[in-house]
């Protein structure tokens, strides 16, 4: 496995066209930034803990990332997805890290992210999962609520990558 590559990240507007143009950009910025933290790593360093007990690892946030992204793909109608983890494992994402699938994980939440973009396209902010009924939850707040968790989890990223190997910013 090689490093992970340095993905591009533009800059949020500020002036935004709109609501919707405010929200795509900020979650736009909080993707490629814990990409950013995980950019020039090995398998091995992507796998390492944050301290004990504590299962927290950059590889560990990515893979969570990725079945979190499922919130939007029940725009298109997909079930939320689980990609690592299960009833019986329910932290798996974290848990069942390896450094030898790093790449592979790479390309599993690069392909939760398309899928997310995709089940929004012309969907109004407005509009709402279609289940469950008793729990009405609109897109706006699903944008609002994704921002939140990566913004968390990239204070995350920011200790892991300073522990791993001292680089702090961006």
């Amino acid at each position: 496995m090689s490093p992970w590559p340095v993905p591009e990240r533009s800059k949020t507007p500020r002036v935004p066209d709109g609501e919707r143009s405010s929200l795509e950009s900020w979650l736009e910025y909080h993707r490629a930034t814990l990409l950013i933290k995980c950019a020039g790593l090995t398998g091995e360093q992507l796998v390492t803990r944050s301290c004990p007990p504590s299962p927290l690892s950059l590889l560990g946030l990515v893979r969570h990332m990725a079945e979190v992204e499922s919130w939007f793909h029940v725009f298109a109608g997909d079930p939320r997805d689980r990609l690592f983890c299960s009833d019986d494992r329910p932290d798996a994402d974290f848990e069942d890290v390896d450094p030898r699938r790093a790449d592979q994980d790479l390309a599993i939440y690069q392909a939760s992210v398309e899928r997310s973009r995709a089940a929004v396209t012309g969907r109004s902010l407005d509009d709402l999962i279609p289940e469950p009924p008793n729990k009405p939850t609109s897109l706006r707040w699903v944008y609002q609520h994704m921002i939140e968790e990566y913004a968390r989890h990239n204070g995350h990223a920011d200790l892991l990558r300073e522990r791993i190997d001292g680089v702090t910013g961006s």
